[in-house]
């Protein structure tokens, strides 16, 4: 059986929230400019972008939106990714070199929110 476009288009966007992801969290170790600070008021960043990470991941297995379990986890993931890339970004100091991974993930967030939306209705 074929999958169509919307039936693989939500596991697109979480494996773009990963390597962003990924990307930022070697910045952070590397001290890669522009890098994401060691730590933030709550926690320390480097352990909550693994966390994140790990949360895309497991919604990738779990078959992105496709299941009741894996659109559970996919929104979490978003939630998690948005923290890092969400609109507050777009008055961050560094934005003029960080706009495109903020834009690419905040595209990539919207598309997992429409897809598990979607696939609730359907059900």
């Amino acid at each position: 059986m074929q999958r169509t476009d919307s039936q693989v288009i939500d596991r697109a966007a979480l494996a773009i929230l990963v390597v962003l992801q990924v990307a930022m969290l070697a910045a952070l170790y590397t001290r890669t400019v522009p890098h994401p600070p060691l730590t933030i008021a709550p926690f320390a960043l480097g352990p909550f972008i693994s966390a994140s990470i790990a949360m895309a991941v497991a919604a990738l297995v779990l078959g992105g939106t496709a299941t009741r379990s894996g659109a559970v986890v996919s929104l979490l993931a978003v939630v998690l990714a948005l923290v890092s890339f969400g609109p507050h970004k777009w008055l961050d100091a560094s934005i003029g070199q960080i706009w495109p991974a903020v834009g690419l993930a905040q595209i990539a967030a919207v598309v997992v929110l429409i897809q598990a939306v979607l696939l609730r209705r359907r059900a």
